[in-house]
């Protein structure tokens, strides 16, 4: 069963986040503060963890950068997705979260589907981190390294443009929106209109015939590339 901890000081928010979790079908467990987060993570393996900024005994970037550096083979787990969920809306503060370690963030207040679908492409890239490399014909993939190969060559990818890739990796040959885009990578990779950029620059990079638009709906990786 998957297991989300949530980590919020708001009676409101947390309960909204829970209706979230049990939506999926999955359990949840509700820490108001950072000392007893830290103990729970210590002693309950979770799938994903809901994670607030402002809390009473300091702030959760601070455990945030704790669960990253923890000791392999031991908990908690320190490739935990880690979904930032706060108030503060300043690309500042988004930033440095998500260079400290957080896998995605979400701005209060929060809408329930996008958290939802950030959560479930959440777990599905933790799936596919645990799976190893991905391999489309003559492209590789490797998500734990995040290395990118074609034809035998090395290809130097940004953050987001890797992102934007494994998405569409991750479910090919379905096309994908550029809203789904977002939600799959966890809001990391800007608007609408920066995903058409980083597609740009995939196909300069990889080769037009990779990924293939469809018109009305977004883009795709085809299982045959002259489809």
């Amino acid at each position: 069963m998957t297991r989300v901890l949530i980590i919020d000081d708001d009676p409101t928010t947390s309960t909204t986040l829970a209706a979230v979790v049990r939506r999926q079908g999955w359990e949840h467990h509700i820490c108001g503060d950072l000392a007893s987060a830290w103990k729970v993570l210590r002693e309950t393996p979770f799938d994903s963890v809901l994670l607030d900024l402002g809390l009473p005994d300091g702030d959760g970037t601070d455990l945030l950068q704790r669960l990253r550096r923890s000791p392999p083979g031991e908990l908690p787990d320190a490739k935990t997705p880690v979904l930032v969920i706060s108030a503060r809306s300043q690309l500042r503060s988004r930033l440095t979260a998500l260079d400290l370690g957080a896998d995605g963030y979400v701005i209060k207040p929060v809408h329930l589907e996008e958290v939802s679908a950030i959560l479930r492409a959440l777990l599905r890239r933790r799936t596919t981190l645990s799976a190893g490399q991905i391999a489309h014909k003559d492209l590789v993939l490797d998500p734990n390294s995040r290395f990118v190969q074609r034809g035998g060559q090395a290809v130097e990818l940004t953050e987001q443009e890797f992102a934007v890739l494994l998405a569409l990796l991750e479910d090919r040959p379905r096309p994908l929106s550029r809203a789904e885009i977002l939600e799959r990578t966890g809001n990391r990779v800007g608007d609408g209109g920066a995903v058409e950029v980083h597609v740009h620059h995939l196909r300069k990079k990889l080769g037009d015939e990779l990924i293939q638009t469809v018109r009305g709906v977004g883009y795709r990786i085809p299982t045959d590339s002259a489809s």
